[in-house]
């Protein structure tokens, strides 16, 4: 049987009516094996992301964007303005994963890893139907008069909304200003903090106003990832889709008849009960095919089992499947396209680990103060002054520090101090004066090499350039 052709539902979408105003969805409670494996996987998610920030390694946070003071750490690594080719690969890694994940499975991070999902459909959605009851019971109290059932409900689910939404802010800065400094708004004075604590509150409100009222909106038009699902999508990327070739047959959908043999029949395994609607969190049909809307979020799947199961047929009508799986029942293949991206995404991760691995915990930059020449001095040594920058990225403090020459023999003089300390995540500046003897010099304006040390530990070494009268013949 021919698929249907209209494609007049996807002219509109499920949360806005005819006259354009906010069509708000009731989806039924869902239930079944996804579900429940959803719900422990969200279980963990939530643990990982409501503790992240409050886990340090070697002192670091183990996930940090401030970019207010351009410091970031992922995984416990910090990573510094001075490190930020490490953290664009990193977003690249990020970026090319998400590409190749929804090439192969379709939009699964919207429906399994999603925050945006999780915290609607696992925490907000529970309570709403532990307080307000299921699909019926929360449409016969919309349309309920406001009476003190209706009011004390109300309250009482809004109140947890703003609470969470008040522990999700808390937690959302903590990931910007760091867990330490969110601990010092909270703990101190309101007088002390006005800033921080404005801006618990302000997120607090975006957070309660997108859980209890905007909610799958942010999916369907807010989100741009489900805009690029129709570019990266194509008919051998594993979705949750329905069978219609089974589900259709050659008479289409009909109602369940007890003890009828309905593929002799010729009818479809779909027996027409909309309970793959009824579930759906973003309201829309998933017999129609692939769809914008559609986060895969498998509560249409777990339904459709459940009536399967009822009317003694086979499970996985709606099911983890490709287009080309079900028109043509072809196992799923490794593209060139997928190649392609997995061949990336290894090289980037390759280069990051490298560039982590060389990567050193003290920063040091050398520069010539502008404007300034060489100096000759008796015995025909050649000076010449520079500032220079140190920035310690570990969460320890670095004393005793000093600088040798290791291209060059010569000598370093620190100007206005004798002892560097380096103090943890901070920042040193100051003044020294490099003198090479002018026979060790080959050209003009030469490259020299120069070490840090810590004591007799060389920690890190930089280069810059060192001008003499010195020419190259």
């Amino acid at each position: 049987m021919e698929r249907d052709n209209k494609e007049v539902f996807r002219d509109s979408i499920a949360t806005i009516d005819n006259e354009g105003k906010r069509s708000w969805i009731y989806p039924k409670k869902p239930k079944g094996k996804y579900y429940s494996l959803r719900t422990w996987v969200s279980i963990f998610l939530l643990t990982t992301l409501l503790s992240s920030p409050f886990i340090k390694i070697n002192g670091n946070q183990l996930f940090l964007f401030n970019i207010i003071e351009r410091k970031f750490n992922i995984l416990g690594f910090p990573f510094w303005p001075q490190d930020f080719y490490l953290l664009v690969i990193s977003m690249l890694i990020g970026v090319v994963f998400i590409i190749l994940f929804t090439v192969i499975y379709g939009r699964v991070f919207c429906g399994w890893i999603c925050p945006q999902t999780i915290f609607l459909e696992m925490v907000f959605r529970k309570i709403e139907y532990w307080i307000d009851g299921d699909k019926g019971a929360q449409k016969r109290l919309a349309k309920q008069v406001w009476n003190a059932e209706k009011i004390r409900k109300r309250l009482f689910k809004h109140s947890i909304y703003i609470l969470i939404s008040f522990v999700i802010s808390n937690v959302f800065l903590a990931y910007i200003i760091s867990s330490d400094q969110l601990i010092k708004i909270i703990t101190s004075p309101v007088s002390e903090h006005v800033g921080g604590f404005i801006s618990i509150w302000i997120f607090t409100g975006v957070f309660y106003f997108v859980f209890s009222w905007f909610r799958e909106q942010v999916c369907i038009i807010a989100c741009p990832y489900g805009r690029l699902q129709g570019v990266l999508l194509d008919n051998k990327s594993i979705i949750v889709a329905y069978d219609y070739i089974r589900g259709e047959r050659t008479k289409g959908r009909s109602k369940f008849k007890k003890n009828e043999d309905r593929e002799k029949q010729g009818k479809g395994a779909c027996i027409d009960c909309d309970q793959c609607v009824e579930v759906c969190p973003t309201g829309i049909d998933i017999r129609n095919g692939t769809q914008l809307e559609c986060v895969n979020c498998t509560a249409c799947m777990d339904a459709c089992d459940f009536m399967m199961e009822k009317t003694d047929q086979p499970k996985g009508l709606i099911r983890y499947a490709s287009e080309e799986n079900i028109e043509k029942n072809k196992p799923f293949e490794f593209t060139l396209r997928i190649k392609a991206y997995t061949v990336i995404l290894g090289i980037l991760m390759v280069v990051l680990i490298a560039l982590l691995t060389v990567r050193s915990n003290v920063q040091a930059n050398f520069f010539r103060v502008p404007g300034e020449l060489y100096q000759v001095k008796e015995g025909r040594v050649i000076s010449n002054v520079y500032t220079y920058k140190l920035v310690n990225k570990t969460t320890q403090d670095i004393d005793s520090l000093s600088f040798k020459m290791i291209s060059h023999k010569g000598n370093i003089q620190l100007v206005g101090t004798t002892h560097l300390l380096l103090k943890k995540q901070g920042m040193y500046e100051g003044t020294i004066f490099i003198e090479i003897p002018e026979a060790a010099l080959e050209d003009s304006n030469e490259k020299i090499k120069i070490g840090v040390y810590r004591g007799e530990e060389q920690i890190t070494t930089t280069s810059t350039n060192f001008l003499s009268p010195k020419n190259k013949w």
